[in-house]
């Protein structure tokens, strides 16, 4: 009863009001009995009536889209998640299997919040899971991962890093486009949120 107790008062601590206007990408807020992340905000100014927010938020629990319009008249409860650092174990069936290497514990997340990022993902990578209590709601990518760069053309004379790019498979199935000096072999870094080549390591 104590503990119950005590972690509704953590929740209540992780959460805060704001008004509508305050809204920024990246924010998680209570809204219809879910958590949500806020995608894309933009303010608008009608001829008439007061200003708004438009606001596109996902759902961290299912990944359904939601557009709702928020004054600044409008409290919402912003919700403060907490980050741990995770180690990536293995695949089980949709779920991703993690574990914290402080007290060993794990956690499974839906395979699906890593959508087209999930080839960067790879054995014993260290992420950032964010919690919700003990809920495990979303997890983050290094910025930059090495890959191997399995297929190329090679270096075409008169080609030079500045004027042209060249199509690569790298060693996890992803084509991008590297620079004419780049050949089979090679280890380049590459962004995890847009899959574009960063340098070569």
């Amino acid at each position: 009863m104590i503990e119950e107790v005590k972690e509704n008062l953590q929740l209540c601590n992780d959460m805060v009001k704001i008004n509508g206007n305050e809204l920024r990408n990246g924010f998680v807020v209570e809204h219809n009995d879910g958590l949500w992340t806020v995608v894309k905000v933009e303010h608008v100014k009608p001829g008439k009536g007061g200003a708004f927010a438009q606001v596109e938020l996902r759902n961290l629990r299912n990944g359904s889209k939601l557009n709702e319009r928020f004054r600044s008249v409008d409290r919402v409860e912003r919700v403060r998640l907490e980050q741990k650092e995770q180690q990536y174990l293995y695949t089980d069936g949709d779920f991703l299997v993690f574990m914290d290497n402080r007290d060993f514990d794990q956690v499974y997340l839906k395979a699906d919040l890593l959508q087209d990022r999930m080839p960067f993902l790879k054995e014993g990578m260290t992420v950032t899971v964010e919690f919700y209590g003990d809920e495990a709601l979303s997890l983050t990518l290094p910025q930059k991962v090495a890959c191997r760069v399995e297929e190329t053309e090679p270096v075409v004379a008169g080609q030079t890093a500045a004027n042209s790019f060249k199509p690569a498979l790298l060693d996890n199935g992803v084509r991008i486009h590297v620079p004419p000096f780049i050949n089979v072999g090679d280890e380049v870094m590459v962004h995890t949120e847009t899959g574009e080549y960063s340098e070569r390591v």
